[in-house]
């Protein structure tokens, strides 16, 4: 990227399908949907016209809440096209969760589909607006929502609501004078789309992301795995969250490159998708590959298509990386680190980078924006190799959150740098290592413990699988370090086992003084682990005893 780009989401679609017509845009193996550039793009403009001639405005907030549907691709776009703002929710949410989002969303429309693994989503949404069974569509008024309008459904025919294959014949309402004028009016730097923070803390928060913070990115990210038109994405990751909607989406069409969705993941699905498609790359959370690796069916795939793609979301460990590339042939793969507020990448490795580099640090920064490690306390910038907070400044920070001026005033401070919560070290080559989250730091005595570190050297036990640490109270230390961990099947590993092995190879202040052997871990429906959730846990089972559950003071 020589400079940054000051377009539109929708322009943007436009100037690729225009470059690229032919060029596959994106295919479905589970429904069918494949289009290419020129006819995914004039798809777009259909229902960017039946929007408005539905009642959708420029500046409106639309929410969609649905898995990876080709639908949600094109209400993506085609809100862009006309300047609505596309509000994605949590498909894990339930029924508080999403009345929540649409209130402080203030969403005019809301886009469902038929159900979400064990969430009957019209049946929540009846709960949350009685009133819909009896109203016409678009004449939605529920008092606790005022602002929706319009529920819209992916799939079949319900009361109170639209279906989506009627919002084309809205069109003839739009004059294309009118259309035209509406897509012209939009600025790069306008919201294009709002990211609900998954509220690990309080409420959650509405992240707004601008045109220039999303395409930028996108055209970075592409840029660090090299894509072109010839390569094909396997997109297992939710669409709602940045993950799908800017490492996987931005970062295909700004390049032309294909994308092969899948509506939710499974192991199965993902090995399928790239052997049958030849997909040259994939994205994951590290626990996506750490399940395709020990599926058992793994060793009948074909992998040999696969050359880039991305693991992030949560610390990827070091063998896991090394077991991608060498099992999956993914030997150009990549780790991006950053957050919803940064829109999200701040740092990426490049498949230029030296092995060592792509496995063993989170990149270098991305281009036109600023990096820097400083103390949490004094905000004090600290030189390379000393741990710190990471801060970032540039284009890519988000635009603020949504109606929360002191939120956003705590997260970016005076100067424009945002304030990521993270621990990193900075290495003399400019390369940067991520060691966990400040609140998630282990102040064992008066030792400071980083959990990642002690669970990369875990995760090299022949016997784990996976591995997360927390922190636990405790009367004689403060904190002590609690380790849950999934271990392989068949395995006979005890507790001690584990705790002797870091034992023998780390200083005892980082072995974890309890091991807990669990089925599986906590996660968000984006595949992050739910640490919180892992901490609440511990705290309850600290009077456990028994065999998958053992105390060792380190100092004795």
């Amino acid at each position: 990227m020589d400079k940054l780009m000051n377009i539109t989401v929708g322009d943007m679609l436009n100037n690729i399908a225009k470059k690229y017509p032919t060029k596959l845009a994106v295919k479905y193996i589970e429904v069918n949907y494949t289009r290419t550039y020129y006819e995914f793009n004039k798809e777009v403009d259909k229902y960017a016209k039946g929007l408005l001639g539905m009642g959708i405005r420029k500046g409106d907030h639309v929410a969609v809440w649905a898995t990876n549907y080709p639908e949600w691709l094109i209400l993506f776009f085609a809100t862009a096209r006309i300047g609505a703002v596309l509000v994605t929710v949590n498909t894990n949410y339930k029924e508080a969760e999403l009345e929540y989002l649409l209130s402080n969303s203030d969403s005019k429309a809301l886009f469902i589909c038929d159900g979400i693994k064990d969430i009957d989503c019209e049946k929540i949404i009846y709960s949350v607006c009685p009133e819909l069974r009896k109203c016409k569509p678009g004449e939605l008024n529920n008092e606790r929502l005022p602002f929706l309008k319009y529920v819209i459904s992916f799939d079949n025919w319900y009361e109170g609501m639209y279906n989506w294959s009627q919002i084309p014949y809205f069109g003839v309402l739009v004059s294309n004078e009118e259309y035209n004028a509406v897509k012209h009016s939009i600025d790069p730097d306008d919201v294009v789309n709002m990211q609900y923070t998954s509220g690990t803390t309080g409420f959650p928060k509405g992240v707004m992301l601008t045109h220039n913070n999303i395409v930028n990115n996108g055209m970075a990210i592409g840029d660090c795995m090299k894509f072109t038109t010839k390569d094909k994405l396997c997109i297992p990751v939710p669409f709602f969250h940045c993950f799908g909607m800017v490492l996987a989406i931005m970062a295909s069409v700004t390049h032309g490159a294909a994308m092969v969705p899948l509506l939710w993941y499974t192991p199965m699905k993902v090995m399928h998708a790239v052997e049958y498609e030849k997909c040259t790359a994939v994205h994951g959370v590290p626990t996506m590959y750490i399940r395709m690796l020990e599926h058992r069916d793994f060793a009948r795939y074909d992998f040999s298509s696969l050359r880039t793609g991305i693991m992030a979301g949560s610390p990827c460990p070091v063998k896991v990386m090394q077991d991608v590339i060498d099992k999956m042939n993914m030997k150009e793969i990549t780790i991006t680190y950053g957050q919803t507020e940064a829109s999200p990448a701040c740092t990426m490795t490049t498949v230029d980078d030296s092995l060592e580099k792509r496995v063993a640090t989170v990149g270098k920064e991305l281009p036109f924006m600023e990096t820097k490690i400083v103390d949490p306390e004094t905000g004090e910038d600290l030189p390379n190799g000393q741990p710190g907070e990471f801060v970032v400044r540039g284009y890519n920070v988000m635009k603020g959150y949504y109606k929360m001026p002191e939120a956003t005033a705590a997260a970016i401070d005076k100067d424009g740098w945002l304030h990521t919560g993270d621990i990193a070290i900075k290495d003399d080559d400019g390369y940067y290592r991520i060691t966990g989250r400040i609140k998630d730091m282990i102040i064992r005595g008066g030792e400071n413990i980083f959990p990642k570190e002690i669970e990369d050297f875990i995760y090299t036990h022949p016997d784990v699988v996976d591995v997360q640490i927390v922190a636990v109270p405790s009367q004689k230390y403060g904190e002590e370090a609690y380790a849950f961990i999934i271990k392989r099947e068949g395995s006979k590993v005890t507790p001690k086992d584990i705790q002797s092995y870091v034992a023998n190879n780390m200083a005892r202040h980082k072995v974890p003084s309890y091991v807990e052997f669990i089925d599986k871990m906590p996660m968000t429906a984006s595949g992050k682990i739910q640490k919180f959730v892992l901490r609440d846990m511990a705290k309850e089972h600290l009077n456990v005893k028994g065999d998958n559950f053992v105390y060792v003071d380190s100092e004795q």
